[in-house]
C-alpha cells in the first residue's frame, strides 16, 4: 500500500474492495443523493473516513441546504468541490474542505490561487496532477497542501508528484491504492 495514495471511488464494486484496505481517508467522486447516507455509516464501521465531492452527488443541489444536509444529517468527514463556498461552508463546519482546481491555464490558476489564499482550504487538490511544477508552484504561493488527483496511472506518477511537492495523490487505480 502506498501510503500517500488516497483512494477515489467511482463505484460500488470499489468501495467494496477499499474497505478492505489500511487506508483510513477515502473519497467519494460520483454516487447517487439516496446511497450517501448508507455509504458513510457504512464506511464508518470499518473505520473510514469519508470525503464527499460535493459537485459530483447526483440529486443534490451545491447550495447550502445541500451541503447541510451532508454535514448534519450525513455526517461527511470533508467535502471536496471545485465551488469555493462550498469549501468555506466545509470549514466552517470544522470538517474537511478540499478545493479542487483545474490547471489548465496560467489565468484560471492565478484566479484558483487567489480564490484559495481568501478561504484557505485544507488542501488543494491539482488536476490534472502530473504537472509537477504547477504542484510545487502552488504548493509555495499558498502555503497549504498539495493533493493531486487526475491522471496519475503508474507508481511513478505518484512519485513524482511526492516529489515535487504533493503531500498525497488521489486515484481512481485500483492498482495504486
Amino acid at each position: 500500500m502506498n501510503s500517500c495514495v488516497i483512494p477515489a471511488l467511482r463505484n460500488m464494486k470499489d468501495f467494496e474492495k477499499v474497505l478492505k484496505t489500511d487506508h483510513e481517508l477515502i473519497i467519494f467522486l460520483e454516487t447517487r443523493l439516496s446511497q450517501v447516507e448508507n455509504i458513510v455509516k457504512y464506511a464508518k464501521k470499518y473505520k473510514k473516513k469519508v470525503i464527499m465531492h460535493a459537485d459530483l452527488i447526483q440529486g443534490l443541489k451545491g447550495d447550502e441546504y445541500g451541503l447541510e444536509y451532508l454535514v448534519h444529517n450525513v455526517k461527511v468527514d470533508g467535502i471536496i468541490s471545485t465551488k469555493a463556498n462550498a469549501v468555506s461552508f466545509a470549514k466552517k463546519r470544522n470538517i474537511i474542505g478540499i478545493q479542487r482546481l483545474f490547471a489548465l491555464d496560467s489565468h484560471a490558476l492565478d484566479h484558483n490561487l487567489n480564490v484559495c489564499q481568501k478561504i484557505q482550504p485544507d488542501y488543494i487538490e491539482v488536476l490534472p496532477g502530473i504537472v509537477p511544477g504547477v504542484l510545487k508552484e502552488i504548493n509555495e504561493k499558498t502555503g497549504i497542501k498539495v493533493v493531486a488527483g487526475g491522471l496519475i496511472r503508474t507508481d511513478d506518477d505518484v512519485k513524482n508528484a511526492v516529489e515535487n511537492g504533493a503531500y498525497a495523490v488521489t486515484t481512481s487505480n485500483r492498482e495504486l491504492w
